[in-house]
């Protein structure tokens, strides 16, 4: 395709040097990508630590056809298209370039600190319940009917991003649940989308390395609910934040909730260890008595997000139904593995402190003897939740046991020793064991019938990244490896 095709309707164009008349191949964004650049459009993006534009000469001596720029290079001969901002026009022409694909299908997207990936799972049952095949775009992966496909961001970057739903669009996807993080946000990833419906799930505390303040926080998330990104939203009355969160918006918009009287409400809630159930209530219209297979009222909360979202595409309240019912679980979210141990084992990707709080407190309800976390925190991230998990999985787990998650390239006891800073002021038994396998082992040697084991922090992920490596590690894997070499060893005595 042409450059100047591809630029045609670009806003945000301020000039353009030499023949964007070019022919371009491939779109690219990182000057170290190994994969050849030969006809690509460069993208000078200005980031935090680096910035593009110093690369330009490398980038078209390894055969760049043009360059994306926010400032002219004079000693650049290859062409140039000047925009304002090179991170808002990537989504733009990563549309225009792979054909806009978004617009064949209906796309949903959900924001919020918890709950965003349950909740795209649980929309995309139901919106396959009536009938459609249905692309999913979030933390675990990209998901196309049921192929995986890896993916290393929440919202991956615009190339990324409208690669894939060309691919959905190609292999017949006629709708799309997306994760929207408030990096993808902040950082225009989002660009060049336009959204059917949008929901908000909750705030609390998360990414302050990144966002400074909770305010800036939950006002950059705040910006998807505007008519240049979304044509109707959906918002949880719940959360201490959705009032300001719901002010001045002017698209139209329905709430959720359990406490608050809301468009769309739960009632007469149970939760058991095998699941819950709950009443979905309409305003003014027939409900639906729902039985969920995942449990917790964080799960009740997810259902709603989801079945307003589907509302608001038209989907009537059995489909909901029938949707709903049919998840058995969710990739690392409140996972019970089947480890035929007289205790349970549950994975779950809570590495925040509310959401660290929810998952004990879901267990605490249903644990017959004694709550066990084992649990760390992420380096070259937000270091004030550190002690606050701490204190959390003091005050509500039995014992804990803490270990290292992604320490990235921080000092793994450096992290642990301001974890231990919140456990210390709780009067809950602890340990330390760097080690996470080894923290692992721990758990289930000291582990007895009746017990629940919460494997927190890692989830769905199948890595460990340790100075800047990033090692294998799936906990499924390990949990497996561990009993089977526990079981020899006991056989052996």
């Amino acid at each position: 395709m042409r450059l100047s095709a591809l630029v045609r309707d670009l806003p945000g164009l301020v000039g353009a040097a030499g023949d964007i008349g070019v022919e371009i191949t491939r779109l690219a964004t990182d000057s170290r990508q190994r994969e050849p650049l030969d006809g690509s459009l460069f993208f000078c993006v200005s980031g935090a630590r680096f910035d593009a534009h110093d690369f330009a000469p490398q980038v078209i001596g390894r055969g760049a056809a043009a360059l994306v720029v926010e400032r002219i290079l004079p000693d650049i001969a290859a062409p140039q298209v000047q925009v304002e901002s090179v991170r808002g026009a990537m989504g733009h022409i990563a549309a225009a370039f792979y054909g806009h694909p978004a617009k064949s299908m209906a796309l949903a997207g959900i924001t919020g600190t918890k709950g965003k990936t349950t909740s795209t799972y649980l929309l995309k049952a139901i919106m396959e319940a009536s009938g459609r095949k249905c692309g999913l775009i979030g933390t675990t992966g990209s998901l196309i009917g049921e192929t995986m496909v890896s993916s290393g961001l929440t919202t991956p970057d615009p190339v990324d991003l409208h690669r894939t739903l060309r691919r959905m669009a190609d292999e017949g996807v006629t709708f799309c649940a997306m994760e929207i993080s408030a990096h993808a946000i902040d950082m225009r990833r989002l660009d060049g989308l336009e959204f059917d419906c949008v929901a908000f799930t909750n705030i609390s505390h998360d990414h302050l390395d990144y966002f400074g303040d909770m305010d800036t926080y939950w006002r950059t998330k705040r910006r998807v609910f505007d008519s240049a990104y979304a044509r109707r939203a959906a918002f949880n009355a719940d959360d201490e934040r959705a009032k300001g969160m719901m002010e001045g918006v002017e698209i139209p918009y329905t709430t959720y909730g359990i406490r608050e009287e809301c468009d769309l409400n739960a009632r007469n809630i149970e939760i058991t260890e095998d699941g819950v159930s709950f009443e979905l209530t309409r305003r003014g219209q027939p409900g639906a008595a729902v039985a969920l297979r995942l449990t917790g009222m964080f799960n009740v909360y997810n259902s709603m997000t989801a079945a307003s979202l589907a509302l608001a595409l038209d989907a009537p309240m059995e489909t909901i139904k029938a949707g709903l019912e049919s998840v058995r679980a969710v990739p690392g979210r409140v996972e019970a593995l089947d480890t035929r141990t007289p205790y349970k084992v549950i994975l779950d990707y809570s590495h925040v402190p509310a959401a660290l709080e929810s998952i004990l407190r879901v267990v605490r309800e249903f644990a017959r003897k004694r709550v066990l976390v084992v649990f760390g925190c992420g380096g070259d991230r937000d270091r004030e939740k550190r002690p606050v998990m701490g204190e959390i999985a003091g005050r509500l787990a039995d014992y804990s046991i803490l270990t290292s998650d992604n320490p990235r390239n921080e000092d793994p006891g450096e992290i642990l020793r301001e974890v231990e800073q919140g456990i210390k002021r709780t009067s809950g038994g602890y340990e330390v064991i760097e080690n996470r396998r080894e923290a692992i082992r721990r758990a289930l040697t000291i582990a007895r019938e009746g017990d629940v084991i919460v494997l927190a922090g890692k989830g769905h992920e199948t890595y460990q990244e340790i100075r800047g490596v990033k090692k294998p590690f799936d906990e499924k894997i390990v949990i497996k490896e561990l009993l089977e070499e526990m079981n020899i060893a006991r056989g052996a005595v």
